[in-house]
């Protein structure tokens, strides 16, 4: 397929290429993708395409702060090592001039088609603001891509009585059967978040279907990003609530991401929701996305970032990266995250303590580093407090701490090197759980990248994700504790 004839596009790729050639490769992260050059946010488009994992994102490749939205693009073979790819989608139409918005992507009679929001957002003459989203669709080779002539495919006419046509965005497509579907985020009359559903044949005309669900005025505002697919025995609505309120340990306040359990039944279009929880309860996580490889994995990818509290280091001309892509499985009514499996290919030079028991505050052997993956399992409570700190020399520290008593998890970059006033600090619920054997056990993995923590605790019951720009010469990890504690350590470096 040509190259879509686009002086924008043709600029942004320019841009990139220039800017990917100087930066220096060992300023970004090993195993998680970073944003190519410029600003990166939303996971978008994550497929297989001819038998390689695709993946797009919200893209501003000539600034590091959000610019006209584009779509950068990558693919990889193993979820590990990704491949940069040319600008896919630049702003450079009437209907998406103010930018190429997310959306997702699905594999159609060997073609790679998009669908995304396309938005405008002008004044005119007589000084109105004219602003509305409407879903737009591209298809390409998975190098070049071009927009369809009829676009757009969903406009206001398609919205149900009371939606909003200036928050209406993010559509995520599927083919059930001999149809396709495909989610929307919306707005209804009263503000409230809602999740629309639509049918098509060919994928240009489509068909409103329902509403699967509404915030209600409980669970946020704009309900974004959504994702809709089976795990196990149940459906889960994935979307990304803004303005919510925190409840406990549950929904820190600002924009976040839930998992809404439900009942569904294809035939009517009906979601009964059952209950919900948060998708990460760290400090930077957003707008995931899923897709299922073809030996049926639910694999799960979001942005590693907060819209609220957004940290930047200075010194690389790129911002913004995702999270390691995790495995969803539902087990006992939850759903676990883990870390892909193909992650293990890569670790190297195991160091192992087994049944270590420390007080105070201890150094282990071997065990340091930035880029590493570290299982810590707990099997004696014999304490108050306990911690973990990485990341850590005489200045700098990354902290995790378990209350015992709480039964309480927080991570903590006040000590990271901030130069500026944002959130530091996050908790969750952390019970122990019984093994096997009838011992009490509290599991931590803990995944560093450079710049990056990810924390699974108990097999990925939860998890918590934060960034942080410690120099790299902190690389020290230190356990302490105000009683005794009775731990295993494993530690592989991470060498991709």
């Amino acid at each position: 397929m040509a190259q879509m004839e686009s002086s924008q596009l043709d600029m942004a790729r320019k841009i990139e290429k220039k800017g990917i050639s100087e930066i220096p490769a060992d300023s970004r992260p090993v195993y998680h993708l970073s944003s190519p050059v410029g600003w990166m946010n939303d996971p978008n488009g994550f497929s297989v395409y001819q038998k390689e994992y695709h993946l797009f994102f919200q893209y501003h490749p000539f600034s590091k702060i959000w610019g006209p939205m584009h779509w950068g693009h990558c693919k990889s073979s193993d979820f590990i090592r990704w491949e940069y790819l040319p600008v896919a989608m630049a702003p450079d139409e009437k209907y998406d001039a103010g930018g190429c918005y997310s959306g997702s992507a699905i594999e159609v009679e060997g073609e790679h088609v998009l669908l995304y929001t396309g938005v405008t957002d002008r004044y005119l003459e007589d000084g109105t603001h004219d602003y509305c989203q409407v879903q737009c669709m591209a298809k390409g080779d998975g190098l070049n891509y071009r927009k369809y002539e009829g676009n757009p495919v969903i406009a206001g006419k398609n919205i149900p009585e009371g939606g909003s046509t200036e928050n209406f965005r993010d559509p995520k497509i599927w083919k059930e059967g001999e149809f396709y579907y495909l989610v929307a985020g919306n707005c209804n009359a009263e503000k409230n978040g809602q999740i629309l559903l639509y049918r098509s044949s060919n994928l240009e005309q489509w068909e409103f279907l329902a509403v699967l669900d509404q915030s209600r005025g409980e669970y946020g505002k704009m309900w974004e990003c959504p994702d809709f697919f089976p795990l196990g025995n149940r459906q889960i609505l994935m979307v990304s609530p803004q303005d919510m309120r925190a409840v406990g340990y549950e929904f820190h306040n600002g924009n976040n991401s839930v998992f809404i359990y439900g009942d569904y039944d294809n035939s009517t279009y009906r979601f009964v929701r059952e209950k919900i929880m948060s998708v990460d309860y760290g400090l930077d996580f957003y707008a995931p996305q899923t897709l299922q490889t073809e030996d049926g994995r639910r694999i799960m990818i979001g942005w590693m970032q907060s819209w609220d509290a957004k940290l930047e280091d200075d010194c690389c001309n790129w911002s913004g990266m995702m999270t390691l892509p995790r495995e969803l499985i539902l087990r006992e009514g939850r759903i676990y995250q883990s870390p892909v499996r193909e992650l293990e290919r890569y670790r190297k030079n195991k160091i192992e303590y087994t049944g270590k028991r420390i007080s105070g505050r201890t150094a282990l052997d071997g065990v340091r580093g930035r880029v590493i993956d570290l299982q810590v399992d707990i099997m004696e409570f014999g304490f108050h407090h306990f911690s973990i700190c990485f990341a850590c020399n005489e200045e700098y520290e990354m902290l995790l701490q378990y209350n015992h008593l709480r039964k309480c998890l927080t991570i903590d970059r006040t000590g990271s090197g901030l130069v500026r006033d944002v959130v530091c600090r996050r908790k969750m619920v952390a019970e122990p759980f019984v093994s096997e054997t009838q011992e009490e056990v509290l599991s931590l993995r803990l995944l560093l990248d450079k710049y990056s923590a990810e924390v699974f605790i108990n097999g990925g019951e939860r998890v918590m994700s934060a960034v942080f720009h410690t120099p790299m010469e902190a690389e020290g990890i230190v356990f302490d504790t105000d009683g005794v504690v009775c731990m295993d350590v494993v530690k592989y470096d991470i060498c991709v």
